[in-house]
């Protein structure tokens, strides 16, 4: 693998400045801002709630037909890929290629109303911001590099992918690094998810999610008094758990975000749920938290049986059925991972800065970057530019104010990547 110094990278970056397509390319951007904006509108009218994303596959497919992308294909998963062939691919399935994705899922439910508006650089919708700008930030630079004819180093392929958001646990991304026809190709993968032109998210932030269930016979809360509770068995687990010590560094955090079970005041509950959520920087705070986790439900169960079975050795024709069993899910695994300081990737976004008079500022972050940053390929995830506000509320918003800029930005970085997979393999 070719790394890139500060240097040629700006060399690199400075030279793709001076190409004439490029200048076509950025002129596509800036003459096409309200229609990019009325593309966000229509694709938030859509809905794509965690393993509903179906609708807004076949829209990305169909956007990326009208763009000129060439083995348009949406995959098993819903994952949605158009490829542009670099100046000198032979069209085979064997070299490498750069990813520029981004995820089409939303967090709301599908009946959530969605009634875009728009007023002048301004889009009000659920979705706006988060990801429907990095989604047509991606479709923006499709069309633009289509009508530039813009040479490029090595096949680019653009991936409208699914399972971003909570419960989907990036498995639109997994599913392209482990299974997909460029799983095992893929030299570097910027990603583009929300607003902004001046940040990165370099550091993967990991985190690890369960579903805990105890469950028991149930029953009367009088005439089966002494029957073991789910719920307070599993309080006790959850308070126990809570006494963990989670250091500040590496930074670490424990949640407990659902709690469920019973069916009325007066009756004795069959089950008794709840979600927790680790996350640290550092994969082995969150093995050490998830046995943490085992220990907790394990020893207050083992409480609540043996408790349970001495009653009822007092009682006369005792069955032992009075008993708690549980089961631990896991509901989400993201990993952590950090970028090198010297990947190539960063030193291309550094010249890109430069170029473009940019400061980009590094940040941690749970992005369908932690995938690829986790197998330690070359990756970022980006903003799309513009600016937003109200993530994950009914209020979101989006101003495509600078837009551009942050495409430039999206575009000069995507471009020196791809000249420095075909130079790692010349």
């Amino acid at each position: 693998m070719v790394l890139l110094s500060r240097s040629s990278a700006f060399s690199r970056v400075t030279a793709l400045a001076e190409q004439r397509p490029l200048h076509e390319a950025f002129r596509w951007l800036h003459l096409h801002g309200q229609q990019m904006l009325h593309w966000q509108a229509e694709l938030v009218t859509i809905p794509a709630p965690p393993f509903g994303e179906e609708m807004r596959s076949l829209w990305m497919a169909e956007q990326f037909r009208l763009a000129g992308l060439g083995s348009v294909d949406i995959d098993g998963l819903g994952n949605v890929f158009g490829e542009l062939a670099g100046a000198d691919s032979d069209e085979t399935e064997a070299g490498p290629v750069v990813l520029l994705s981004a995820h089409l899922d939303t967090v709301f439910p599908a009946d959530t109303p969605l009634k875009p508006l728009i007023n002048g650089d301004l889009l009000e919708a659920p979705g706006a911001c988060d990801n429907a700008a990095g989604v047509i930030g991606m479709l923006g630079i499709a069309h633009a590099l289509v009508k530039a004819q813009m040479p490029l180093g090595a096949m680019l392929v653009f991936v409208g992918n699914v399972g971003e958001e909570g419960e989907g646990d990036l498995r639109g991304v997994r599913e392209i690094y482990q299974h997909s026809r460029y799983a095992g190709r893929i030299a570097a993968h910027v990603v583009l998810d929300g607003a902004g032109a001046e940040t990165a998210v370099t550091q993967a932030l990991g985190s690890k999610r369960f579903q805990v269930t105890i469950t028991g016979p149930g029953g009367h809360s009088f005439t089966d008094s002494g029957t073991v509770n789910p719920i307070p068995t599993l309080g006790l687990a959850l308070a126990n758990l809570a006494q963990t010590t989670v250091p500040d560094e590496p930074r670490t955090t424990l949640n407990v975000g659902t709690i469920q079970g019973g069916t009325s005041v007066n009756t004795i509950p069959e089950m008794a749920t709840a979600a927790v959520d680790f996350r640290s920087t550092d994969m082995r705070e969150l093995v050490r938290l998830e046995v943490a986790l085992h220990r907790a439900v394990e020893d207050s169960v083992d409480l609540a049986n043996g408790r349970a079975a001495a009653r009822e050795l007092k009682r006369e024709g005792g069955r032992g059925r009075n008993q708690l069993s549980f089961a631990i899910e896991t509901i989400g695994d993201r990993p952590a991972a950090n970028l090198p300081p010297d990947s190539p990737i960063l030193e291309a976004l550094r010249a890109v800065d430069r170029h473009l008079g940019l400061r980009t500022d590094l940040r941690l972050g749970s992005t369908d970057a932690n995938i690829p940053l986790a197998l330690g390929i070359p990756a970022v995830s980006l903003g799309a530019g513009g600016d937003g506000g109200g993530a994950h509320t009914r209020g979101e918003w989006y101003s495509a104010v600078n837009r551009e800029l942050g495409l430039r930005r999206i575009l000069l970085l995507t471009l020196a990547m791809l000249e420095w997979t075909g130079q790692s393999i010349g």
